[in-house]
């Protein structure tokens, strides 16, 4: 069988909806309408005269033969695509588009600084980022990469480092210390209004502080909980309550003595910042230079 141009448009079609799991989010990925996606596949299933969709009003699932028939299409657009990338080899510098998905402490910490220069670096390359705390699956979603905590990234996937590990301390305002009760020790901290901080899995961190030898795990009493730095660290400045952060996203408000480290004997050390992306896949030139850029901002 001789594959022609709308049977390999269509192919493609067909694997995005499957790796995503449904029409509409298939389509809002593709800047399609459902309805287009709908009677291409039909199309597509009325060429072959196998059935590759179960469809009903709530979902839509592959039937055996799109399950198989997905496998085939995956490997061979995936070497298309890494044929295409491998071009990349042959020109000045990368091109394309670059999907990535990154937590908010990342985007402020890792990619702020460099990106611009990147940009400016890289002119052919059209970078989208999406700022998302919670935890996706970066294939089904159609991203490139994405960025976690290391010790976070699915098993199936390629991590890379691209900097040190990562100081957490307990910080909060002047104002806020001045009629406070004592603070001596970690276990002190039950008797502290607390900002709790729920992760992208859904659970709540618990503060992790060590001095020597010593380590405190510590599950608070909450007085707020919260799912995201910036509004943590708003409620401290504002006196409302002790805030557990990571060091580097406060640094110029400990400077300035607009937070203060409480207990400043005490503090953690956690993993880096890793960078991910599907191990089915070649690194594309274009993230290959953006790591480079991330990695060496983070030396």
């Amino acid at each position: 069988m001789t594959l022609n141009r709308t049977d390999l448009g269509d192919l493609n079609l067909f694997r995005t909806i499957a790796e995503t799991g449904g029409f509409r989010k298939a389509a809002a990925e593709l800047d399609l309408s459902p309805s287009a996606l709908s009677h291409a596949m039909r199309g597509l299933e009325a060429r072959q005269g196998v059935r590759l969709f179960n469809r009903t009003n709530r979902s839509v699932t592959l039937t055996h033969a799109g399950r198989e028939l997905l496998s085939h299409v995956q490997a061979g657009l995936d070497a298309i695509e890494g044929g295409l990338e491998g071009l990349n080899r042959y020109r000045d510098r990368p091109a394309g588009n670059l999907r990535i998905n990154v937590p908010t402490d990342a985007a402020r910490l890792v990619l702020a600084p460099i990106l611009a220069g990147y940009m400016r670096q890289f002119p052919e390359v059209r970078v989208e980022v999406e700022i998302n705390d919670h935890v996706i699956d970066i294939v089904q979603e159609g991203y490139d990469a994405g960025i976690r905590y290391g010790g976070t990234v699915p098993e199936d996937m390629i991590a890379l480092p691209i900097g040190p590990e990562l100081r957490w301390l307990a910080v909060a305002s002047p104002e806020y210390l001045a009629s406070a009760p004592p603070l001596t020790h970690p276990n002190d901290l039950k008797n502290h209004r607390c900002i709790g901080l729920r992760m992208g899995t859904g659970r709540i961190y618990n503060w992790e502080l060590e001095r020597g030898n010593e380590e405190v795990e510590l599950s608070l009493d909450w007085s707020v909980i919260v799912i995201e730095t910036i509004l943590s660290l708003e409620i401290a400045k504002g006196g409302g309550a002790i805030c557990y952060t990571l060091e580097d996203r406060v640094r110029t408000e400990l400077e300035t003595g607009e937070l203060l480290h409480v207990l400043p004997e005490w503090s953690s050390m956690g993993p880096a910042f890793h960078l991910y992306y599907p191990s089915r896949r070649q690194l594309p030139e274009a993230l290959r230079a953006l790591l480079r850029s991330m990695q060496a901002n983070r030396v």
